[in-house]
């Protein structure tokens, strides 16, 4: 099983959109790959529309999408068929058909207290193709796919900006939309946030606790 700072594991996949080789398909952008336990049902499909319809925001932030079930291609490619002709939306990015398990096994997506089915897993993968954040949801609970839009957002802004992200970023209760200072390393360091503060580099509750604008 994976787990986040590790490489996203080398292989190659069979998809509705032909065999991909992970992680190189997508070198040099983020990708998302997320699991669903089945096609055809209800809580599955409503997560696929939505994702669909907020992949517009992924690629803005540099990021594909790419699916995960149990089911063979075929399937896969009816249910999309399906969608598109029923609720009239057509799925854009690719879904891997892991008939053989092997996807599922690598990862850790087979829920151990339930059948071969997949668990509702996100994998948020950087561009070096390491693994930056992985979400589990249970079988019975779709997915908020903003969440998972705001957790890249919150990554690729740490990258740029090297600052942490408070909770319900952008909409934190305490400081707003802005970044956290990281933790000071020494006593010398902790008095020089305070100072620092006084100047107008940042704004602090406390020296452990300083905040500025990203």
């Amino acid at each position: 099983m994976r787990l986040i700072g590790d490489k996203f594991p080398e292989i190659e996949v069979e998809t509705t959109h032909g065999k991909i080789k992970l992680p190189d398909h997508f070198a040099g952008k983020w990708f998302i790959l997320f699991s669903h336990p089945a096609d055809f049902t209800p809580v599955c499909t409503t997560e696929f529309y939505s994702f669909q319809k907020h992949y517009d925001d992924f690629r803005n932030l540099g990021a594909e999408l790419i699916g995960l079930s149990v089911d063979q291609v075929f399937s896969h490619i009816k249910w999309v068929e399906w969608i598109e002709e029923k609720l009239g939306l057509k799925i854009e990015f690719p879904i891997i058909a892991d008939h053989t398990l092997d996807v599922s096994k690598e990862l850790g997506l087979i829920h151990p207290n339930k059948d071969t089915t997949t668990v509702r897993a996100v994998f948020i993968v950087d561009p070096n193709g390491v693994i930056r954040a992985i979400i589990y949801y249970p079988q019975e609970i779709g997915r908020n796919i903003p969440e998972i839009v705001r957790a890249l957002k919150a990554l690729k802004t740490f990258d740029e900006k090297k600052l942490a992200v408070p909770a319900n970023w952008p909409e934190n209760e305490l400081i707003g939309d802005r970044l956290i200072v990281p933790p000071a390393k020494s006593v010398e360091d902790a008095k020089a946030r305070l100072e620092a503060a006084k100047k107008g580099e940042h704004e602090c509750y406390d020296w452990w606790f300083c905040h500025k604008k990203a």
